[in-house]
């Protein structure tokens, strides 16, 4: 097959496959995304966009047939016809039953600890007396999981007594609902590991990474994380037996506690590019999304050394405006030096809503800290409905 004569299918037009797409073309490379939404982030890059469900069968088989391979940008999705229509010979990746292990936490958990890699405790919750129990064997307080879906927070209930379990149990749809009781870890850090791997089985894995979360939700992402050595190889390491035994081609995301008795502790892999991992795009030699290219397409594997220290700043829509987005601030904030901006092309604005991110590089850490506080005080993605502006 001719390099430049490959087309990528990527289920999802986000802004990971926006961002995959942009390294792809400097390859040749031709992509066709199937996306629901036809103003999607990837749609104004794509060469095809399919609009369609992510679990319309007519659809993905549409796409299979339009493409040399298929790839996904996040994981909820219809693993089932994936897995269908690999059986028929598809080239898909990562595979589709790896795909299908991780979308259920509880299967995800189950297939770690059986392998002898640390994570919380945890129970399955088929029904209300089963809640009240794993509140006596985990202790309180502990978390209620939706063991499929959810995101930044969503699907998770943290109870603190027995008073609110009824409520939880409730919340997160009850009898209706596929269910999992997870240990509150009393963590000092969360830290995230991006893990390649190839069509041969060849593995690199990129400098460790810090995460600072609020509301549930990723703010900002220090790259390397500031843990001792000692750490950081042992984070790598359970990272890299993570990898290998989920036999994962392509970029996946390892998310992990640091305990505070200093114990490291799997928290949810992410099979596909991350917003963890986006330092790499102006911080290492090859981005994030350069290496899942490479490791679907069977190419040798990209340098992840980080080339500066990176902090990665999520901008995200300001809570009480909505309609258009608006980006306010950025000639102020791009006067800091070494700063990135990427905007992702999402046109509506919501709170709380992932619009884009800066990466700023320094020469140290405490450097690009303090940078990246400057251009987070300056600029602002609000809408032209709601809020009050000073521009």
């Amino acid at each position: 097959m001719v390099f430049n004569e490959i087309i990528i299918g990527i289920v999802g037009g986000g802004q990971l496959g926006k961002m995959m797409i942009q390294e792809g073309k400097k390859m040749g490379l031709k992509f066709i995304i199937l996306d629901p939404a036809a103003n999607c982030p990837a749609a104004s890059i794509a060469d095809g966009h399919i609009i369609g469900d992510f679990y319309d069968e007519a659809k993905l088989r549409e796409l299979a047939k339009e493409s040399s391979l298929i790839t996904y940008e996040f994981e909820h999705i219809a693993a089932e016809l994936l897995v269908k229509l690999a059986d028929e010979g598809y080239s898909i990746y990562p595979s589709p039953l790896t795909l299908k292990l991780i979308q259920d936490k509880f299967l995800q958990k189950t297939f770690l600890k059986e392998n002898n890699l640390p994570t919380p405790d945890f129970i399955a919750i088929n029904s209300l007396q089963e809640l009240y129990k794993a509140g006596m064997l985990l202790g309180y307080p502990f978390l209620l999981k939706l063991r499929r879906g959810g995101y930044d927070g969503k699907g998770n209930y943290l109870i603190r007594g027995e008073a609110e379990v009824l409520e939880a149990y409730e919340a997160l749809g009850g009898d209706k609902s596929l269910l999992m009781a997870e240990a509150f870890v009393d963590f000092r850090l969360e830290i995230s590991a991006i893990v390649a791997r190839g069509r041969r089985g060849e593995l690199e894995v990129y400098p460790l990474a810090e995460n600072l979360h609020q509301d549930n939700i990723l703010r900002t992402t220090i790259a390397p994380a500031r843990v001792s050595e000692e750490l950081a190889i042992k984070a790598k390491d359970i990272a890299l037996r993570a990898m290998e035994l989920l036999e994962g081609v392509g970029v996946f995301c390892i998310e992990m506690f640091v305990a505070s008795d200093e114990r490291i502790l799997v928290n949810e892999i992410a099979p596909r590019t991350h917003n963890s991992g986006h330092y790499t795009m102006e911080g290492c030699y090859t981005s994030q999304f350069a290496q899942h290219l490479r490791c679907i397409l069977g190419l040798p594997l990209g340098s992840t050394e980080l080339i500066h220290p990176s902090v990665m700043i999520n901008l995200l829509g300001e809570k009480g405006f909505s309609g258009k987005a608006r980006l306010a601030g950025l000639a102020e904030a791009l006067r800091i030096p070494k700063s990135y901006i990427h905007f992702y092309g999402k046109e509506e604005v919501k709170g709380l809503r992932k619009m884009g991110h800066i990466n700023v590089i320094d020469e140290t850490v405490e450097g690009a800290i303090l940078k990246a506080d400057q251009v987070r005080r300056l600029i602002r993605v609000i809408g032209d409905k709601g809020g009050e502006v000073n521009e």
